[in-house]
């Protein structure tokens, strides 16, 4: 027989039973399409997340109270309080140091923000001028914190647009209104441009004063919760990190390193943790939508042997007028095969869709990758050859006699 009249034969056979053959297709629709939905679904979240951390500013270095056993300098227990401003105006000035090019001291606490009737608990930054630079924060309307509001330790704040909308109302201008924090007083100044987010890492949820006014009068503190640093450049960022860490050493009066009372992470640091937390979530989801793909396969097995059951009359006097047993496996196996990449097509469009509408709904990234496609596919085609291949092979095994004497 020829190929094309295999396969004409082949769809003949599949359309004698709809609904057996919708529901033999059914597992390797569902398993296709969740491969793709999911793995679709942990490339997005893993963008979203690389994108918001490289929102955060380039060449970024963060320098934290305590130990760590991650960045330049490893270190062992340490106190929560042993950064201080002027470590980072010493950092900034020091001779040695010749890789950093901006300096950001920062306190941050969440607390209740209040005006008028209505209120909400955010993240209060106490920060200097070089913080908008640092983590390159934009303004949409006023100004950010300046050096003669550090200095003065001036009651103004810079709101991010998640705050304004929870405090004055969708789309309203809150310059020159007036919030009070612990009590005191502060005047809106500044609202930042969205950088979004959502929950406790809402980067548009955040509230900036002057870093002395929130040492000072809002958490009466003289340390800080850490300070960002600016890399010259991105190869410098290993460089930075050395000079920062033996001058805060040396500054701390440690000799051993190993006794390092803070730590300092990269960007990358950060963003390889999170690749890497988020790459074996998609694995794990892709993994569970592969266990569907089995028994989709098995299912098409199933489906294949009862009609090798049901045709075994017609087999038998196919070979009794000489049909060669590869072509009694072709046949079989070309029907399981058909039974697959239908499936795997059909999948393939319902994962895609699934995916965008994931998207639409969640205002998450639509992200497809074609990899995931073409293995999704190529997967559809190896299950109807494997899974295929046992009932073809028992077909073509059948003796002639003793498929035409069958009940």
């Amino acid at each position: 027989m020829e190929l094309s009249e295999i396969i004409s034969e082949s769809f003949s056979s599949l359309t004698l039973n709809k609904l057996r053959t919708g529901l033999a297709m059914l597992g390797i629709v569902i398993g296709i399409g969740s491969v793709i939905a999911l793995i679709s679904l942990g490339q997005a979240t893993q963008a979203s997340i690389s994108s918001r951390i490289e929102s955060l500013g380039s060449n970024l270095l963060t320098v934290n109270p305590g130990s760590s056993n991650q960045g330049a300098v490893r270190g062992a227990s340490g106190s929560r309080t042993t950064l201080t401003l002027e470590d980072a105006s010493a950092i900034l000035v020091a001779p040695e140091i010749t890789s950093v090019k901006t300096v950001s001291p920062e306190f941050s606490r969440r607390i209740q923000i209040v005006t008028g009737s209505k209120n909400t608990n955010t993240q209060v930054v106490g920060s200097s001028p070089s913080y908008s630079e640092v983590h390159k924060l934009e303004i949409a309307t006023g100004n950010f914190v300046t050096q003669s509001d550090v200095e003065g330790m001036s009651k103004v704040a810079v709101l991010g647009p998640q705050v304004v909308t929870d405090l004055f109302g969708e789309g309203a201008d809150p310059l020159g209104q007036t919030i009070r924090i612990s009590g005191k007083t502060f005047t809106v100044v500044g609202v930042t441009v969205s950088k979004g987010g959502s929950g406790f890492g809402n980067l548009d949820d955040i509230v900036y004063v002057p870093i002395s006014t929130a040492q000072k009068q809002l958490f009466g503190v003289n340390y800080l919760s850490s300070i960002a640093l600016e890399a010259k450049t991105a190869d410098l960022m290993t460089t930075a990190q050395n000079e920062v860490g033996y001058f805060l050493l040396a500054r701390h009066k440690l000799s051993d390193p190993a006794e390092a009372d803070f730590s300092i992470f990269s960007q990358q640091d950060i963003l390889n943790t999170a690749s890497a937390t988020t790459s074996t979530f998609t694995t794990l989801l892709s993994g569970v939508a592969a266990i569907s793909l089995l028994v989709g396969g098995i299912g098409i097995m199933n489906i294949m042997l009862v009609t090798v059951t049901e045709r075994i009359r017609e087999i038998g006097l196919r070979k009794a007028l000489g049909a060669k047993k590869k072509t009694i496996i072709a046949q079989f196996l070309t029907e399981a095969i058909i039974l697959t990449f239908i499936g795997g097509i059909i999948g393939i469009i319902l994962g895609i869709l699934t995916s965008y509408v994931i998207s639409k709904l969640t205002g998450s990234l639509f992200v497809v990758s074609p990899g995931s496609v073409i293995l999704a596919f190529a997967v559809s085609v190896v299950i109807g050859i494997v899974f295929g291949w046992y009932p073809a092979k028992k077909a073509s095994d059948l003796q002639p006699i003793e498929a035409l004497r069958y009940e």
